[in-house]
């Protein structure tokens, strides 16, 4: 026998991925040229030149051993201390490197984060509509519940009316995704700090800390010099789950950190709780190698010039055509509102033209989509016709 749980997570692929598969499939049959495919968040600009520079330093001059061994579970000191020190140097972040472990990716470092505050089977972690649609499945294996709170549809911020009546005695943190997938906004400071006072108020009715679970990906990339807030230093019961996927461009390399600021409430036990559940589910030790390319390179930034330039042009293009959209000021994400009202049949009649977008119902915001501008130039350009042709079909 095996877990129904488990069969049914594995059994039913996302439409992310879905339409990945598709786009695939079809490009096989009518050609590459003639797909459109903005399903999947994959980085599209290279990694900084240092990181492969690194590399090559790495193998040619660190002893074979060294490089492939087994690292401390928690993390090389010495990359933890290169994270520590480009998050002080930027933020005043007050971080040493025992407040931070190495994950592999930030996938197994939000489940680490949840199955350390699920305390009780009644454990409940808040999303804030649109939001990945991973967090489900992440906080139902950790042992707890995801409890959605609607979309705010006109600025995207938090509508914090909303968020309040979500919160109950059982709640254990609030997940923050800024800038945002799916929709690129980036949570202003006053929505920060006006979220940490909220929760603050009701830890202290419900007699525990109420955590931010911050998931930050995106965090470097934004454009038109809107700010990210470092969210610890806004409200300090914060725990940050960071991934170097986008910011580097190294996704298939599945390397990230959870920081648990000394700020935290029972910061060390909370940070002991985040190591255990980390090796009860078998990732600690990051990839070494990996490992000593970050303490080389945490404090690199990407170049945004090639996202830049398509966001502007399917913002522009789109608009025109009558398609409006949050305000994307960060990630590489366009959140569109379907313009027959339906995402899921919009996003059917695209697929028809191998245009290929993700419907937001699976971000919990129906009548939406999603575009990943992470392609190239001249793929936006030849799909402006058909973003087009289908407002005119909508009609």
């Amino acid at each position: 026998m095996v877990s129904k749980e488990m069969w049914a997570l594995g059994a039913n692929r996302s439409v992310i991925r879905d339409l990945f598969e598709y786009g695939l499939k079809q490009a096989a049959i009518v050609g590459p040229e003639n797909v459109f495919d903005y399903s999947l968040g994959n980085p599209s600009i290279p990694s900084p030149d240092a990181v492969n520079d690194s590399i090559r330093a790495i193998l040619d001059d660190t002893d074979s051993i060294k490089v492939h061994g087994y690292t401390s579970a928690v993390g090389d000191v010495e990359t933890r201390k290169a994270i520590a020190d480009d998050l002080n140097d930027r933020y005043n972040a007050g971080i040493r490197p025992e407040n931070l472990f190495i994950c592999c990716g930030a996938a197994p470092g939000l489940i680490a984060i949840m199955r350390a505050l699920a305390a009780t089977k009644e454990a409940e972690f808040v999303a804030i509509a649109p939001y990945f649609p991973e967090y489900k499945p992440f906080a139902t294996c950790a042992g707890g519940k995801l409890v959605v709170v609607p979309a705010d549809t006109e600025h995207f911020q938090i509508d914090l009316k909303a968020l309040e009546a979500a919160i109950t005695p059982n709640t254990q943190a609030v997940i923050v995704n800024s800038p945002n997938n799916p929709t690129g906004t980036v949570y202003t400071a006053e929505t920060i700090t006006a979220l940490g006072q909220l929760l603050t108020r009701k830890g202290e009715e419900y007699g525990h800390p109420i955590y931010i679970l911050a998931d930050e990906p995106y965090r470097e990339l934004v454009y038109d010099g809107v700010e990210v807030s470092f969210i610890p230093n806004l409200y300090k019961n914060t725990i940050v789950c960071y991934s170097y996927s986008k910011s580097l461009s190294l996704p298939g390399e599945r390397i990230g950190y959870i920081c648990v600021p000394d700020s935290c409430q029972d910061s060390q036990e909370l940070y002991a709780a985040v190591a255990g559940a980390a090796r009860a589910g078998g990732h600690v030790c990051a990839p070494s190698l990996w490992q000593k390319v970050i303490a080389r390179c945490a404090h690199l930034r990407p170049d945004l010039a090639a996202y830049d330039k398509n966001r502007k042009a399917l913002q522009e293009g789109l608009t025109k055509m009558g398609y409006s959209m949050a305000s994307p000021d960060g990630a590489f994400y366009l959140f569109v509102k379907a313009p027959n009202g339906d995402d899921m049949a919009f996003s059917e009649m695209a697929k028809a033209k191998n245009l290929l977008v993700v419907p937001g119902t699976g971000f919990g915001c129906p009548g939406w989509f999603r575009i990943c501008y992470c392609v190239s130039y001249d793929m936006i350009m030849r799909s402006l016709p058909v973003f087009a042709e289908l407002m005119e079909q909508s009609k």
